[in-house]
C-alpha cells in the first residue's frame, strides 16, 4: 500500500549485520511469545474437555518429561545427539545450497548395513565389529548421497526431487531386508542379538550412551573446523554464494558438489549406525523417524554453525519429549501435543525473519521530503 506519495507504507530491507545480542533478543522474545500463545491454546483445548489447565503446570510437565529423572535426562541427551548428528551432516550440503532432502534415506541405508553386520558378523570381537559397522554405514550413506550429486553435477537435475525420491527407494530397500531377516513373518526383526549383545554399543564408565556422546561431539567439532577453517569449507561457501563466481575463481564446481554430498551422506549414514547399534538395536522403515526433515530446521536455524546446532537440537528435543509428557499426564492425544510443539516452532522460525530483515515504515519526514 503506497498512498498518495507513491512511497510504500511498509518496506522490507535485508539487514547488513546483526549484533549477537540482538539476535538473542529476537529469539528469546519469540520463545516467550510462543509460550504465551501456546498457553492460550492449551486452555482452549482443555476447556473442551471441561477441565481447563493452567499453562504453567503444563510447562512444568514438559520440563519433567525431559529432565525429571536421570534416566529421562539421558534419553533426552540421546535423542538430541542423534538429531544433532543429522543436522551436522546436512550443514555442508545446505551451505552449498544443495537442498539435500534425502537424509531419511541416508540414515536408513546406514542403518540397514549396520543391521546386516550385526546379523552376519556377530562372531567378531566387539570393537572390531563396531569399527566395521561404522565404516560400512559411512560408505553406504556417502554413496547414497553421491548419486543425486553426480546427476546434479553432470546433468543439472533437481536435487530436491532426486533426494526426496531416494528416501522412498531406501524405505523399500529397508522393507525388503526386514522381511528377509524376519523369521516369524511379522514384518519386524525385533531386537537384534538380544542374547549376545553383539554389535551393541558397550557401556563406558557405566553409561549406556557414552559412546553416542563421544562420536557425535567428535563429528560436530570436525564439521565446525571443516566448514570454517579448511579450504574445502571455503569452496563450499563460494559455490553456495554463486557457482559462476566459483568457476571464475578456478573452483571445480562439479567436484565440490560431489565431494560435499559424499561427506553429507556419510554423516547421515553414521546417524543410522548410531540409531541401530547405539539406541534401538533393531531396524525398520521407522528407524529414521522423520528426523531427517526435523534436522533441516536445526541446520537452518543454526546458520550451519555446528556448535549452534547443539542448542537448537536441544530445544527441539526438549519440545518433543515435553509434548509427549503432556499427552501422558493430561490424557491429551498426540495431536494436541504436536499442536503445542508446532506453535512454538512456528514462532522460533518466524523470528529468523526479523533476524535477517527489518521493516521500514513510511515516516512523516519521508512524506515531507517527498512533497519538497
Amino acid at each position: 500500500m503506497s498512498g498518495k506519495t507513491g512511497i510504500p507504507l511498509v518496506r522490507i530491507a535485508k539487514r547488513d549485520a546483526v549484533p549477537f545480542w540482538k539476535v538473542c533478543v529476537f529469539r528469546v522474545a519469540a520463545i516467550l511469545l510462543s509460550l504465551t500463545v501456546a498457553g492460550f491454546l492449551i486452555m482452549a483445548i482443555t476447556s473442551l474437555t471441561g477441565r481447563p489447565l493452567n499453562p504453567i503446570d503444563v510447562y512444568k510437565s514438559m520440563f519433567d518429561g525431559a529432565f525429571g529423572t536421570t534416566k529421562r535426562i539421558w534419553i533426552t541427551v540421546r535423542d538430541m545427539l542423534l538429531l544433532l548428528c543429522i543436522g551436522v551432516g546436512l550443514a555442508p550440503a545446505f551451505k552449498m545450497r544443495f537442498w539435500n532432502i534425502g537424509a531419511e534415506g541416508q540414515i536408513l541405508v546406514g542403518g540397514v548395513v549396520t543391521a546386516a553386520c550385526m546379523f552376519y558378523l556377530d562372531a567378531l570381537p566387539t570393537w572390531t565389529l563396531l569399527l566395521i559397522m561404522m565404516l560400512c554405514s559411512l560408505i553406504a550413506g556417502a554413496l547414497w548421497g553421491l548419486l543425486p550429486a553426480f546427476f546434479k553435477a553432470k546433468f543439472g537435475t533437481n536435487e530436491t526431487l532426486f533426494t526426496l525420491m531416494m528416501n522412498y527407494v531406501a524405505i523399500q530397500i529397508t522393507s525388503f531386508f526386514v522381511d528377509f531377516w524376519d523369521k516369524k513373518q511379522s514384518h519386524s526383526v525385533g531386537i537384534i542379538n538380544s542374547f549376545t549383545n553383539a554389535g551393541w554399543f558397550p557401556r563406558v564408565f557405566g553409561q549406556q550412551y557414552f559412546l553416542n556422546v563421544v562420536i557425535v561431539l567428535a563429528v560436530t567439532v570436525f564439521m565446525y573446523f571443516y566448514l570454517k577453517k579448511s579450504k574445502h569449507g571455503y569452496e563450499i561457501a563460494v559455490v553456495g554464494e554463486s557457482e559462476n563466481t566459483a568457476r571464475y575463481a578456478g573452483i571445480n564446481v562439479k567436484k565440490v558438489i560431489m565431494r560435499t554430498m559424499l561427506l553429507s551422506g556419510a554423516v547421515c549414514g553414521l546417524a543410522g549406525f548410531i540409531e541401530v547399534s547405539g539406541i534401538s538395536h533393531t531396524i525398520s522403515t521407522m528407524t529414521a523417524g522423520g528426523r531427517g526433515f526435523t534436522a533441516i530446521i536445526v541446520a537452518w536455524l543454526a546458520h550451519f554453525n555446528s556448535f549452534a546446532m547443539i542448542l537448537i537440537s536441544s530445544l527441539i528435543t526438549f519440545l518433543d519429549r515435553g509434548a509427549g509428557q503432556i499427552a501422558s499426564d493430561y490424557n491429551l492425544n498426540g495431536f494436541a501435543s504436536q499442536m503445542i510443539t508446532g506453535t512454538i516452532l512456528f514462532f522460533i522460525l518466524g523470528s529468523e525473519f526479523f533476524v535477517n530483515f527489518r521493516l521500514i515504515f513510511r515516516g512523516k519526514s519521508a512524506e515531507r521530503s517527498e512533497k519538497q
